[in-house]
């Protein structure tokens, strides 16, 4: 059983974004090992872009602030490396942009992944039928490459977005952008159930979500929660403060895990 497998199978999992780099390359390590310490069942790590057009204001400043203190793919690699040394159980996705991922080639890409340690892969500007820019390279060195599912992912399309696809389902619950906007409850259960309907993937609902009550809420009808612009947010009110991280995750960790075992949050 792969990590990210094992921890989906615990029941709803706990997916928690940073950006790398943010407020340094430096710092980052501290934060994710808060985050982990905090209850995360899965790290994404952002990978800093100059247009980050799926992100809102939280996490596009994030990119600007990594950016700007110089991180490199070369960091971001490292602090991969180093968490998966420290923490050889908790599964680390990288999430970012084609640009970053392709420039040098998507086979040198997977190769660094691999040596990292890295589970598994989210581009958000690549589309499914672009999948040969950057899949093949990723499966053959067994990194999962995650996919998006989006409330405009019609009937007609879902298989394509399916094909290829391992990992989880990430469903994007609004047609807009991080952090911003949040969508219903019961437009959550009823996409969760027909993207599951499609999939034995786990599905994992992210964008908007904020609060331990939209986690809890999310986490009774879907596999997993991902909350990424809130702890953006908390790290950079604190300047970079890993308890800042740790804090809410706790709170969301606890949130997801009553979901999980049926109690009301």
């Amino acid at each position: 059983m792969t990590r990210l497998a094992a921890a989906f199978a615990k029941g709803p999992a706990l997916v928690t974004f940073v950006t790398a780099g943010d407020p340094t390359a430096e710092a980052t390590p501290a934060i994710l090992d808060a985050l982990v310490e905090g209850g995360a069942d899965v790290i994404e790590l952002g990978m800093p872009f100059t247009d980050p057009m799926a992100d809102g204001p939280a996490i596009q400043a994030a990119n600007l602030r990594s950016l700007g203190a110089g991180t490199r793919t070369a960091d971001i690699l490292s602090i991969a490396a180093g968490f998966r040394q420290r923490h050889p159980d908790v599964p680390l996705v990288l999430m970012g942009y084609a640009n970053p991922m392709t420039i040098r080639g998507p086979e040198w890409f997977a190769a660094e992944c691999a040596r990292a340690g890295v589970d598994g892969v989210i581009c958000v500007d690549i589309p499914a039928e672009e999948d040969a820019a950057l899949g093949p390279p990723l499966r053959a060195k067994g990194i999962d490459l995650v996919r998006l599912a989006t409330p405009t992912t019609d009937t007609a399309r879902l298989p394509a977005v399916l094909e290829g696809a391992s990992g989880f389902l990430y469903y994007v619950s609004v047609a807009g952008i991080t952090g911003l906007q949040q969508a219903a409850t019961d437009t959550i259960e009823a996409a969760v159930s027909r993207l599951k309907a499609g999939t034995d993937l786990p599905v994992a609902v992210g964008f908007g979500v904020r609060t331990p009550e939209q986690a809890a809420a999310i986490a009774r009808v879907a596999d997993g929660v991902v909350v990424g612009s809130a702890i953006v947010d908390a790290l950079a009110k604190a300047g970079g403060n890993p308890e800042a991280g740790r804090a809410l995750v706790a709170i969301l960790a606890g949130a997801v895990r009553e979901a999980r075992v049926g109690v009301t949050a």
